[in-house]
């Protein structure tokens, strides 16, 4: 088996079901669990309008960035187990949800696989991905897509307002 190199990681979580910011720290704290996986950065809470779906209540969202030596394979069922771990239904596209922890980016990596696409194929479109990120990585580049900085200044941001009410903290 060969070793994985050690690449720097971005992961978008949401949530707008149930106690919104608990559901995010908690995320946090699973990631921060994950062997090998050392958090970097939690960004800002933000509260975003749902894109796409049925009506429904407003989301919470972070960005976490993170280094460590996972293939975007691993990461994905980690992600997903997490989701899990906190009662992710997932009968509506774009419906309302406990929890979602999306792989946005894994250094530069491009993958494209039916159930795995890595950088996350609509992450330069969503501004309430992008400013979380922004504000943790000035410098951000999303693989295929450029600069966060400039895909952030062509975006509608009108529906994502920082909450810095609310606060995630990255376990020691």
């Amino acid at each position: 088996m060969t070793e994985q190199p050690v690449r720097r990681v971005v992961l978008s979580l949401g949530s707008n079901l149930g106690d919104r910011l608990e559901l995010l720290q908690g995320a946090v704290d699973a990631l921060t669990d994950t062997p090998d996986l050392q958090v970097i950065a939690v960004s800002p809470v933000y509260e975003t309008d749902p894109v796409g779906g049925p009506d429904q209540p407003d989301y919470l969202n972070a960005v976490l960035v993170a280094e460590g030596p996972h293939s975007p394979r691993t990461l994905l069922e980690r992600a997903l187990a997490i989701e899990n771990a906190f009662d992710r239904v997932r009968d509506v596209r774009w419906g309302p949800r406990t929890l979602d922890v999306d792989l946005v980016a894994v250094g530069d990596l491009v993958v494209d696989e039916p159930d795995l696409q890595v950088p996350h194929p609509r992450a330069g479109e969503r501004a309430f991905v992008l400013v979380p990120w922004l504000d943790v990585d000035a410098a951000a580049e999303l693989p295929g897509a450029g600069r966060v900085a400039d895909l952030v200044a062509g975006l509608d941001v009108s529906g994502v307002r920082r909450r810095d009410d609310l606060d995630l903290v990255v376990p020691s």
